[in-house]
């Protein structure tokens, strides 16, 4: 393997920092109130909500492109959830598209579709959560 790029971060759980290697990100991490925490930090569920926004808005725009199409107006919004499966979880998401009037109906759909079969976030889950993706 070849990366074009790699992030590095250490924690030492939910409860503590997140910290990239180039110092750049520096999170105090904290269990959500739903869970029984503070909620007095950012939680991963968050971070990974984030992330896959901003890659999936990013995907998105360069399909345009390469289609002759302009998503500049696009807004992706993630929900990434903890479902309980017995003594643990997994995860679930929902992805959100905003979309202007000229990518409505069909041409937005089929976008939204190529995007989640290219996105590196959407790669990564694929088959492996529920994901749900709305146009709203």
């Amino acid at each position: 393997m070849n990366p074009t790029y790699t992030g590095v971060a250490t924690s030492s759980g939910r409860d503590a920092r997140a910290v990239s290697s180039d110092g750049r990100l520096d999170v105090q991490l904290a269990m959500p109130k739903e869970m029984g925490g503070t909620g007095d930090g950012v939680n991963p569920e968050q971070l990974f909500a984030a992330g896959w926004a901003a890659c999936f808005s990013t995907t998105m725009g360069l399909i345009a492109q390469s289609q002759g199409l302009d998503a500049k107006d696009v807004a992706v919004t993630a929900e990434v959830s903890l479902v309980p499966t017995g003594p643990g979880f997994t995860l679930a998401a929902v992805l959100r598209a905003e979309l202007p009037d000229h990518l409505a109906g069909d041409t937005g759909k089929k976008l939204l579709e190529a995007t989640h079969r290219s996105c590196p976030y959407s790669l990564a889950t694929q088959g492996n959560i529920p994901v749900e993706i709305v146009i709203e």
